[in-house]
């Protein structure tokens, strides 16, 4: 068991970063599609919501053109001495480009169920649109940022398409849990290994939920 040790906490590490960035992302996403308008907002919708349809493969090609060593913005980041592409950190990318949306949808439906007159009541009297927000929207929209953050683990932990495009699948270095399970497959006698790591799986899978609905309890008490 301690030899798929390592392979599991860098999925957790992975799928952890990745959520941590999309939280405030996501949420401050979330909350301009959801109150304000602006020309172009259709597309940036769409922008945002495309990794939802693409194959996943497609996403990290894309990635692989902008982030690579020969990438637009790779390029630039290698006059800077960063390299991203076929990183621990490119598998945190790929998975947060293909999470996002999740976050975005939930936060976005959070934020539309707000009462829009209880913000416009702390308008009238003077408050600023900072204090608004997290003296109003962010705690009453708290639970659709909560099921956001749970479903893009749960997604950032599962992420293999865009992964093994961006970051390769360099044992010890970007190997996630997916792509383990995918070498193992592919390995004579490799079924056996592939098995343990789709049941760490499922039981970290099954952890997030039990977290979900542990916070989702513990946040509709402390309303009450």
């Amino acid at each position: 068991m301690n030899a798929f040790l390592p392979v599991t906490f860098l999925s957790l590490k992975v799928a952890l970063t990745a959520t941590l960035v999309l939280i405030p992302t996501g949420t401050f996403l979330g909350w301009v599609l959801a109150r304000k308008q602006f020309p172009g907002k259709t597309l940036v919708e769409g922008a945002i919501s495309i990794p939802l349809v693409l194959p996943p493969v497609v996403t990290g090609y894309m990635l692989l053109i902008l982030l690579g060593p020969k990438g637009y913005i790779g390029e630039q980041l290698a006059i800077l001495g960063i390299r991203l592409a076929f990183t621990w950190q490119a598998a945190v990318v790929a998975a947060a480009t293909v999470s996002l949306p999740l976050m975005v949808r939930a936060v976005r439906l959070a934020v539309e169920g707000v009462d829009e007159e209880l913000e416009d009541a702390a308008r009238l009297l003077r408050a600023s649109e900072t204090g608004i927000f997290f003296s109003i929207t962010l705690p009453l929209a708290v639970h659709g940022i909560l099921a956001g953050t749970i479903l893009s683990f749960a997604r950032a932990l599962g992420e293999f398409g865009a992964t093994i495009i961006l970051a390769s699948n360099i044992e010890g270095v970007t190997q996630t849990i997916p792509l383990a399970i995918f070498t193992y497959l592919n390995q004579v006698d490799g079924e056996g290994k592939a098995m343990i790591l789709v049941v760490i799986s499922i039981c970290l899978a099954y952890l997030s939920i039990l977290a979900s609905a542990f916070l989702s309890r513990k946040f509709r008490h402390a309303e009450t």
